[in-house]
């Protein structure tokens, strides 16, 4: 288990609770994170809660469970450097039906928005952020056991110390209550490329 006091908040939330192992986070209204692109409007306003590392190789693991109930509703892993330059990954509610599995890399003030539809009665989902220099994998998990690929991505300003935790914010007129445990930090479980090897430069 981590030491929940190496890590510091960007932008505390109004209310929340840290015991020795979990932490739970009630969202602030009209809080998010996002960049530019589609939408054009840029929100930078969700609370991390994060600890630095110079370590180029390593994962980091932690289970999310969520009340969420209102759209866009969200809370999970993500790796803040600063308002342009970030990536994370939650699963953001969308109706009684389904909401959306998803990860959004940041590079240099824009965003993307890369998604899959689960059923709305998720409401708890494991997370494995791993960290290869400065290319990044996030995984997710149902039982902590099995994790299935999200994303590879690069990140263009994670060249040294980075900054990576968890996050949750409610983007529209709502709140809820975010959980987060089990969070460690191990060995690097994205494994190296034993494909075909690389161009020749």
């Amino acid at each position: 288990m981590l030491n929940l006091t190496e890590f510091k908040w960007t932008r505390e939330p109004k209310d929340y609770k840290i015991s020795e192992d979990k932490i739970e986070i009630i969202t602030n209204p009209n809080t998010d994170l996002w960049q530019r692109t589609y939408y054009h409007f840029r929100n930078d306003n969700a609370p991390v809660l994060q600890m630095k590392t110079k370590e180029k190789f390593f994962s980091f693991i932690v289970k999310t469970e969520f009340e969420s109930k209102h759209r866009f509703d969200q809370c999970g892993v993500v790796m803040y450097l600063d308002s342009d330059n970030w990536l994370k990954a939650s699963i953001e509610y969308e109706n009684e039906a389904f909401q959306h599995l998803g990860s959004v890399a940041t590079n240099h003030g824009y965003s993307d928005w890369a998604t899959t539809a689960i059923d709305a009665s998720v409401k708890s989902m494991w997370y494995r952020f791993s960290r290869r220099e400065d290319d990044f994998c996030i995984e997710c998990s149902e039982d902590g056991v099995s994790f299935s690929q999200m994303r590879v991505c690069h990140i263009w300003e994670a060249t040294d110390e980075i900054s990576f935790g968890i996050y949750a914010c409610s983007p529209e007129d709502s709140s809820f209550k975010a959980t987060f445990s089990n969070m460690d930090v191990t060995e690097c479980k994205w494994l190296a490329h034993n494909g075909q090897k690389p161009d020749e430069e």
